[in-house]
């Protein structure tokens, strides 16, 4: 969830208490399209870059990539990408309640919370063009959304230990 304070934040991204008791890891960086391309042999992007994010992929292509790759990988759930996000932070964004063109690649006239309006780049720029999360996680807000592994449903009010959403549904959660 999210916390109360949140600028446009949505009925449903209720805050609750989440345990996470297993270990996961996260690349630092986005797949980029060079590594995609290394492992399906295409590239599906629109804003073409051998270090720009791969774009254009469906939670199937992921789950696909991640086959190629080996059994060891996997999408994080919701509740891990969050807490990989926020890196120890109880704030809106890694960056505090504020998010800016130059901090993320953002659509720079709608900036998050009280920042600046900024540039618009209206398309994808190379990962690790920002300052990295406190631990060392690049791009966790802007330039492209990251699949989750969760299928998509309102958050519960109570207290989980290592959720990982419904068994089913219509959509996954982005």
């Amino acid at each position: 969830g999210s916390p109360r304070r949140k600028a446009n934040r949505s009925w449903n991204e209720r805050q609750h208490k989440v345990t996470l008791t297993n270990g996961f890891w996260l690349g630092k960086y986005e797949v980029t399209q060079a590594e995609w391309e290394s492992v399906m042999g295409n590239n599906p992007s629109r804003f073409k870059g051998s270090i720009n994010p791969v774009e254009q992929v469906s939670w199937d292509d992921v789950q696909g990539y991640l086959r190629k790759k080996g059994s060891k990988y996997r999408l994080p759930t919701e509740s891990e990408w969050e807490y990989a996000c926020r890196a120890g932070t109880t704030t809106a964004t890694h960056y505090g309640d504020s998010l800016s063109s130059s901090q993320a690649n953002i659509l720079g006239i709608s900036p998050y919370g009280d920042a600046s309006k900024g540039q618009n780049r209206y398309k994808t720029i190379p990962v690790g063009s920002f300052k990295p999360n406190a631990w060392g996680l690049y791009d966790m807000h802007g330039n492209v959304s990251e699949w989750c592994s969760d299928w998509y449903d309102n958050y519960p009010s109570g207290k989980l230990t290592d959720p990982a959403g419904p068994s089913s549904g219509k959509n996954r959660v982005l």
